[in-house]
């Protein structure tokens, strides 16, 4: 699934193009991807028929384009949703699930196309409404700021942390303590931090908790710096290129190679219906002791 340096390389990639153009027509080739979309405020296509986008804008792995009528285009990829750049005569994409023609003033027509293969990803036209000083859309608002956003609360986020009693990968996958970290980032941040996955987060030390939030930082920036994480198509930029964040890769999906670190092979263990890669030397857990005589 795309996580948040994914979803911001495509935002910025759509951002030239779609800020300030108008919508000049849509076309919804695929109903259930607008399984998002809360019809009795409108119609989809009426809605964003001659709209003007006014910004682009993300959080965590949500990403949408604030329009002249006070609504958002709100989109979440899913887990293999694409945005493509084409232009007017491009040959039509396979799995094109919703395509929009865009135009700015003295340029030529470009076609924005929603290309998903497993129909997970989804589009929405939502209302904005404001959350702790920003205007996020509604389907937005539950989730937690990303540690990106200039105003994320680094010392909110560690005591919130520090009190959970759920292993520490757990929380980090949690949109509703901080928001856009995936399976892919967690497992780096956590290798580069030295942290086994399963430590309850209330087992974490103060200096513990800062250095995974600086790792995660410093991990998501590499990612983005990299154009993301790309392991086959179903990851593309806007201009259909692949990330290659894969090759700096040090945990996730190097299960049997040795750790950059210290040698030992890489694990792969079961975990919440994926899995957990780890240095079983680095990331040691914690030997549970029995309390019986």
């Amino acid at each position: 699934m795309p996580e948040l340096p994914e979803v911001e390389v495509v935002r910025a990639g759509l951002e030239p193009a779609m800020v300030g153009a108008s919508i000049v027509s849509v076309t919804v080739f695929d109903p259930r991807s607008l399984k998002r979309h809360d019809a009795r405020r409108g119609d989809f296509v009426g809605m964003l028929t001659g709209a003007r986008v006014v910004s682009a804008q993300r959080r965590g792995k949500f990403m949408w384009f604030e329009l002249d009528s006070g609504d958002a285009l709100v989109t979440h990829l899913g887990m293999s949703g694409q945005v493509l750049l084409r232009s007017a005569d491009a040959p039509t994409d396979r799995h094109l699930r919703i395509q929009f023609v865009v135009r700015r003033a003295g340029a030529s027509d470009v076609l924005v196309n929603f290309v998903d293969q497993r129909i997970f990803g989804s589009m929405a036209v939502d209302e904005l409404v404001e959350v702790n000083g920003r205007r996020v859309p509604s389907q937005v608002a539950h989730i937690a700021p990303d540690p990106l956003e200039p105003t994320f609360d680094d010392d909110a986020f560690i005591s919130r942390l520090r009190k959970k009693n759920t292993g520490v990968k757990r929380a980090l996958l949690d949109q509703t303590l901080i928001s856009g970290v995936g399976n892919i980032y967690a497992d780096e941040s956590l290798w580069a931090s030295e942290i086994h996955f399963n430590k309850p987060g209330v087992k974490l030390s103060r200096a513990e908790a800062v250095t995974l939030l600086a790792e995660v930082r410093a991990v998501l920036n590499k990612a983005l710096g990299e154009g993301g994480t790309s392991f086959d198509a179903q990851y593309l930029n806007v201009n259909g290129e692949a990330g290659y964040f894969a090759h700096s890769l040090n945990a996730y999906g190097q299960q049997g190679k040795p750790c950059p670190r210290c040698g030992t092979a890489i694990t792969r263990v079961s975990f919440m219906n994926r899995g957990s890669h780890f240095c079983p030397t680095c990331q040691r857990e914690t030997i549970k002791r029995s309390t019986k005589k």
